[in-house]
């Protein structure tokens, strides 16, 4: 019976947070939000920690608090005791939430007096210094999440950012810095209880370091809810030595499906393009006739597929390719239906990028549960979908921007035990 519960407000955050605590030891289930509503499936009874998946990020914040609620319920059915709410290490959000709302519902539920804030991710290079979040030596604010077209990060500081998103604003916001973290777990409880005392909800935790991040969760033991990015799950730990699944990706072609406009997910299509073949979305055949166009690229990818490397499915590959904001639900309704039809048609392991891609093709597929398989860079891995009356798929989810150059090369042939 699991006892550790998470909830992510995204697909591909959910992933990469059940990527880490595999790591420390949870054997791991990650759950769709819509299949977690109806109950906790049958899949979660063996594992020691459920993430469960949702599509908050950017959701309205009445909805984002009602699904985020709804999740807690079933992880609390499903037997989980402590709790964390993951969201993206860039802290993506606007004024109004989500991060905020959803973490005021979140402890109120839980009868929690206080939490801390951590999105750090070190091996990304998301780091936290006097309260400002940095993507590798640019404060947030000057990195390229200061033009994201859905939650512009104009500042850096996450006292401000979270501030105006909570309840009683800057007074629940509080700050510790790195010195108390690098005096060690006692000295850094001693700095958070000071902190609480005189007010503060929510403190922001600074780490530069993975044992940054483990130091807090020493110092946090007895938090029945943390909040922050996958990372902070490094400090946890679990039962097992091995909790990883195997993931077996068979001889089939090796289909990618990017939907991410990221500059790092086109540079994964370029090279995976480079090393097999590559096959650009085309927005006016999908609006003339989706149903055909969907047939049409299936078949291409079964022709191409019989070639070495891999067959990539993309939306944009170059920085200056820049796809119609409008048509990012038409790429994802054509990469689901593509996903669909390809296993329909026998193909039984894809490689997916972009947390909304990612969550349009679990839906198609129908998926209810996914278990980790071996990690081939910091936060992306093979995955085993359970789905039900059928046999399970090998996935990879990723987020746009993790992942090496080569990883749509790699993934073929690395940790999947091809």
């Amino acid at each position: 019976m699991p006892q550790l519960g998470a909830i992510a407000d995204d697909l591909t955050g959910a992933t990469d947070l059940a990527i880490v605590l595999t790591a420390s030891g949870f054997r791991t289930a990650v759950v769709p939000g819509e299949v977690m509503a109806g109950g906790p499936p049958s899949s979660v009874d063996d594992a020691d920690a459920v993430v469960v998946a949702l599509k908050s990020r950017t959701a309205p914040v009445e909805q984002a608090v009602a699904e985020s609620l709804a999740a807690l319920d079933g992880l609390r059915e499903a037997g989980c005791t402590r709790f964390l709410f993951k969201y993206c290490s860039t802290f993506d959000s606007t004024p109004a939430g989500n991060i905020g709302p959803v973490a005021d519902a979140l402890q109120d539920a839980l009868g929690s007096r206080w939490t801390v804030v951590a999105p750090a991710f070190p091996a990304n290079g998301r780091t936290v210094y006097s309260g400002h979040l940095f993507v590798g030596a640019d404060p947030l604010d000057e990195s390229p999440m200061r033009d994201h077209p859905l939650t512009p990060m104009r500042d850096s500081s996450l006292m401000r950012l979270l501030a105006p998103q909570v309840r009683d604003g800057a007074a629940a916001v509080g700050h510790v810095g790195l010195g108390h973290v690098e005096a060690g777990p006692e000295a850094l409880r001693r700095a958070l209880d000071e902190a609480v005392a005189a007010g503060a909800r929510y403190l922001v935790v600074d780490a530069v370091r993975d044992a940054d991040l483990v130091t807090l969760v020493e110092a946090t033991a007895d938090l029945r809810l943390l909040t922050g990015g996958s990372a902070v799950a490094q400090g946890l730990s679990g039962p097992r030595e091995v909790a990883e699944v195997a993931v077996e990706v068979g001889d089939g072609p090796r289909v990618v499906l990017s939907g991410s406009a990221s500059q790092a997910t086109q540079r994964q299509v370029r090279a995976g393009v480079a090393a097999g073949r590559g096959i650009k979305l085309d927005p006016a055949a999908l609006r003339a006739d989706a149903a055909a166009e969907h047939t049409a690229l299936a078949d291409r990818v079964l022709d191409a597929g019989a070639a070495d490397g891999p067959v990539v499915v993309y939306a944009t590959a170059e920085p200056g390719d820049v796809a119609d904001p409008a048509d990012a639900p038409l790429f994802e309704q054509a990469l689901a239906a593509l996903a669909r039809e390809l296993v329909d048609r026998g193909v039984r392991a894809i490689a997916v990028a972009g947390g909304e891609t990612s969550g349009a093709v679990v839906a198609a597929l129908g998926v209810r549960s996914l278990a980790v398989g071996p990690r081939l860079d910091p936060g992306v891995a093979w995955s085993l979908a359970e789905r039900a009356g059928t046999e399970p798929l090998a996935l990879l989810l990723k987020s746009g921007n993790f992942g090496g150059e080569d990883l749509f090369v790699r993934a073929w042939t690395a940790g999947a035990g091809r």
